[in-house]
């Protein structure tokens, strides 16, 4: 079976009408674009390649823009249902069933794992539709504008394989695995999704598809150290909180909402990538599990910079508040 015809089946049987890309329109674009580059050709008969790769009217007023939207709207997607999924799974008491109530959320553990598996698949199966439809578009242009427009797509933050919350459902799989090997049952997570130490430095990879691994570097590059209760920037560079509050110039009471737009991520140098930042929860939990001594250890350091920070920033409080 075609891909086209696969992915139209994926889209059409889902229980919700969700984004995602236009695959069979894009493909008709190429080919009206293919039509018009044969119907230009010089007065040998010889197609002139050069020319449409750079003055492409069909497919850059319409190729991109298209693609560029329905990208947007598809990681906005994921994204969000990611977001609630995970809130509910970590949810305890009224709150959880407050989540349930008000999201007409399935609550049980295999609704969950179900959930959690369909938008891994979700988040897949347009990556490859958006990675298959750009080499189309290099092959019909014997160009690279296709790679070209996938970095400007990372750039962008668009990218579906880069979100935070991918890696959260990833961590979150791995964690139910776990629990679920514990108490004897059978796991149904996601094929080769694990938690590996290269030399003492903590990586999160999972196998996805045509020999593509995605490996998430869980070391902090501020402390050097493994990543302690752990946020993704807005950049997708992740740190600790307290590296991260540090490199944003403010306290832990403050928090990182705080921080001024013209801080930037100490990695790519991105201005403006602190006020929309993600906690990574399932991987903090994940960690935790996975190396306890050390999560001790930089709990107890940090525990006490704490206080030490709340008592500063109160007693400036204080100053300031009677004048002195």
């Amino acid at each position: 079976m075609k891909f086209c015809k696969k992915y139209q089946e994926y889209m059409q049987g889902q229980d919700k009408e969700l984004p995602g890309v236009g695959f069979k329109k894009l493909k008709k674009i190429l080919k009206n674009c293919r039509r018009d580059a044969q119907s230009k050709k010089d007065v040998h008969g010889v197609l002139d390649i050069q020319t449409c790769p750079q003055h492409c009217s069909v497919c850059d007023g319409t190729f991109f823009p298209s693609l560029l939207k329905e990208m947007s709207d598809v990681v906005g997607c994921f994204n969000e249902r990611a977001q609630k999924l995970l809130e509910l799974h970590l949810a305890s008491g009224f709150r959880k069933y407050f989540i349930w109530f008000k999201g007409k959320l399935q609550g049980s553990h295999v609704a969950l794992i179900q959930e959690g598996k369909d938008l891994v698949n979700y988040a897949l199966i347009n990556a490859i539709a958006i990675r298959k439809i750009l080499k189309k578009y290099d092959k019909v242009h014997l160009s690279k504008q296709g790679q070209a427009f996938r970095s400007q797509a990372q750039s962008m933050h668009i990218e579906i394989l880069q979100s935070p919350w991918l890696c959260e459902l990833m961590a979150f799989h791995i964690n139910l695995r776990e629990t679920k090997a514990k108490s004897g049952m059978t796991p149904a997570m996601i094929e080769g999704c694990h938690l590996t130490f290269n030399d003492g430095k903590p990586v999160l990879s999972c196998d996805l598809f045509d020999s593509v691994k995605l490996d998430v570097d869980l070391t902090c590059s501020i402390c050097l150290d493994t990543v302690f209760d752990p946020v993704s920037l807005t950049c997708r560079h992740i740190f600790c909180y307290m590296c991260a509050c540090s490199a944003a110039s403010v306290t832990i009471v403050n928090g990182l909402k705080a921080a001024e737009p013209k801080e930037k991520c100490p990695l790519c140098r991105e201005a403006g990538v602190y006020e929309g930042f993600v906690h990574l929860d399932e991987l903090s939990i994940l960690l935790k599990r996975s190396c306890p001594e050390y999560w001790e250890q930089r709990h107890q350091t940090e525990r006490a910079e704490r206080v030490r920070q709340a008592k500063e920033h109160w007693e400036s409080e204080c100053r300031a508040f009677i004048g002195v």
